[in-house]
């Protein structure tokens, strides 16, 4: 009996695997921090790979998503997201360049639940020519996404602001 529950847990564990290895494999990484937008792209190649550690990491040290563990926890039932990115806008203030990132977001639960978002993204680096090693690449400084009526092109904000 105990051989039995062993191997129906080792099995579990195995099909966890499986999944997260399948949803890496079915979707190309991305890691591109060259500019504000595509940055908010990775995030969600990050998240749709189940890779949370990463997503996270493109925040900066303000953390507007709060602590990890709930930030991972916030994507537990969440199938797959689509992102929609409107006309990024970047301006430079005291040695950063900032850019508005308008977003809209597709959200597939399992089960297949949709829900839609829309919002923005301020993101940040400093400037590459004042910057001293360790370079820092853009970061996201903070994040304000509402619930919203779909489909996602509806969803798109025309612009945002940066504050």
């Amino acid at each position: 009996m105990r051989l039995r529950h062993t191997a129906l847990f080792v099995l579990a564990a195995l099909t966890t695997q499986v999944t997260t290895v399948g949803a890496q494999e079915a979707i190309a990484y991305v890691d591109d921090r060259s500019d504000g937008g595509t940055l908010v792209r990775s995030l969600y190649n990050a998240i749709n790979r189940k890779e949370y550690a990463r997503a996270y990491g493109y925040f900066g040290a303000a953390k507007p998503v709060g602590e990890f563990k709930a930030f991972a926890e916030g994507y537990a039932k969440t199938a797959s997201v689509e992102v929609k990115i409107g006309k990024v806008t970047t301006e430079g203030a005291a040695g950063s360049i900032y850019s508005a990132v308008p977003v809209a977001i597709k959200s597939v639960e399992d089960g297949s639940k949709i829900h839609f978002f829309s919002g923005c993204y301020v993101t940040r680096i400093i400037n590459p020519s004042l910057q001293v090693p360790p370079f820092t690449p853009y970061q996201i400084e903070t994040a304000r996404l509402d619930k919203v009526e779909g489909p996602i092109e509806k969803a798109l904000p025309a612009t945002c602001n940066i504050p």
